[in-house]
C-alpha cells in the first residue's frame, strides 16, 4: 500500500489509519495537534504519514478551523531592495502569527493586472492576499477582489474597494525638498527613477509641489533606472552645469534612491568637484547602509519592514474599513549636504 501510494496517488486519512493501527479519527487528532492522543500512538501516526507521503487536506482544515493560516503574496521583481526588505517585514508577521506565506513573483515585460494576479493567488490555499504593484496596473481602478479573500494593495494610490499601503513616497521628497531649501539650495537638480515606477512618479512630484510652495522653479527633471550607472550618467551632465558656472548652476541634487545618488557623487568627484562644498547630494531610502563602508550619504530611511507588517496584518484583520495607509520616513544626515545659506 505504501509503495502504491508513492506511484499512484496521494494517501488518505483511511490509509495512514490502518497503517498505524488506529482509527481515521485518531489520525484526525495527531494532524491537527489535538492533545488527546498518547506520545507513543501520536509518533506511530506520524511515521506512517512519512511513510506513505501523507498531506494533511488544505480544504478540510479549513472548514474545520475556518482558516488555512496562509496568506498570499504576489510580488513584482523580488530582486529589489525595497521588495525585498518589505518580504522580510511580511515573513517576519507571519511567523509571528504562525502564518505559511505564499508567493507568486511577477517579473520581466510580462503583463501585470490585478485581476490575473488575484485570481492566480485565490486558487491557492490562502486566507488573504497581498499585491504589489510597483508599476501601475492598467485594471487598477476597476479591480475587484476575490468574494471572501481579504486584499491588500502595496501602493501610493488610494483603491475604493482594498486597503492601500506604502512608504510615503510623496512625503519623502517633500521632506527632502524642504531641507536642502532650508541650507540655502534653490538650484537643485532632480535624478529621478523609471518613468513607469509608481514611486518615483510620487516622489517626483513631492518634490515639484513643494518648490512650487517655495515660489521655486523647477530645473529640469533628469532620469535615471535605479542604478548607480545610470547615476553617474546624470552626474556627468550636472557636473558639466557646475562647472560652466553662472546663476543656475545646482548647487544641490535630490536622487530618487541612494544608488543613483551614489552614482552622481562619484560623476561629480571624478570631474574634480566636491560633495558636499560644491554641490551637496541627497538620496532616498537608506537601503545601502551596512553594504557601502564610510556611508557618508544624506538620505531618507523608509521602513520597508514595517510597511510589510501592516500589510499582512491587513490581510488577515476583520476590519471592513478601506484605508489608503502612507508611513512615513526618516531624515538621516550624514555629510554630504552644505549649509549655503548666508
Amino acid at each position: 500500500m505504501a509503495q502504491q501510494t508513492r506511484n499512484g496517488h496521494s494517501a488518505s486519512a483511511a490509509e495512514v489509519a490502518a497503517l498505524a493501527g488506529v482509527s481515521r479519527q485518531t489520525v484526525s487528532r495527531v494532524v491537527n495537534g489535538m492533545p488527546n492522543v498518547t506520545e507513543k500512538t501520536r509518533k506511530r501516526v506520524l511515521a506512517a504519514m512519512e511513510e506513505l507521503g501523507f498531506r494533511p487536506n488544505f480544504a478540510g482544515a479549513a472548514l474545520r478551523g475556518g482558516s488555512y493560516r496562509s496568506i498570499g503574496l504576489c510580488m513584482y521583481n523580488i530582486t529589489r531592495v525595497g521588495n525585498l526588505a518589505t518580504l522580510e517585514g511580511i515573513m517576519q508577521a507571519a511567523r509571528e502569527h504562525d502564518f505559511a506565506v505564499t508567493m507568486i513573483e511577477m517579473g520581466g515585460d510580462k503583463p501585470y493586472t490585478l485581476a490575473d494576479a488575484s485570481r492566480c493567488m485565490v486558487e491557492r490555499p490562502v486566507d488573504g492576499m497581498i499585491l504589489n504593484m510597483n508599476r501601475m496596473a492598467p485594471d487598477f481602478e476597476e479591480f475587484v477582489p476575490q468574494p471572501g479573500v481579504r486584499t491588500v494593495i502595496l501602493s501610493m494610490y488610494a483603491h475604493p474597494r482594498c486597503t492601500t499601503i506604502d512608504s510615503d513616497q510623496y512625503g519623502s521628497c517633500e521632506l527632502l525638498t524642504n531641507y536642502l531649501l532650508e541650507h540655502g539650495h534653490s538650484n537643485m537638480r532632480f535624478v529621478a527613477g523609471p518613468e513607469n515606477s509608481i514611486s518615483s512618479r510620487f516622489r517626483e512630484a513631492g518634490w515639484r509641489d513643494t518648490l512650487g510652495r517655495a515660489h521655486v522653479d523647477a530645473a529640469p527633471m533628469l532620469r535615471g533606472d535605479w542604478s548607480a550607472d545610470s547615476g553617474y550618467a546624470m552626474g556627468e551632465r550636472i557636473a558639466a552645469e557646475v562647472l560652466a558656472g553662472g546663476s543656475q548652476a545646482p548647487t544641490a541634487v535630490l536622487a530618487a534612491n541612494d544608488q543613483m545618488a551614489l552614482g552622481v557623487i562619484a560623476a561629480l568627484e571624478n570631474a574634480g568637484l566636491s560633495v558636499p562644498d560644491d554641490v551637496s547630494v541627497v538620496g532616498i531610502d537608506d537601503a545601502l547602509e551596512g553594504l557601502v563602508p564610510h556611508n557618508r550619504l544624506t538620505t531618507l530611511r523608509f521602513d520597508l519592514r514595517g510597511v510589510g507588517k501592516l500589510a499582512f496584518e491587513a490581510a488577515i484583520g476583520e476590519s471592513s474599513s478601506i484605508e489608503a495607509i502612507h508611513v512615513p520616513s526618516t531624515l538621516v544626515e550624514r555629510s554630504t549636504v552644505r549649509d549655503i545659506r548666508g
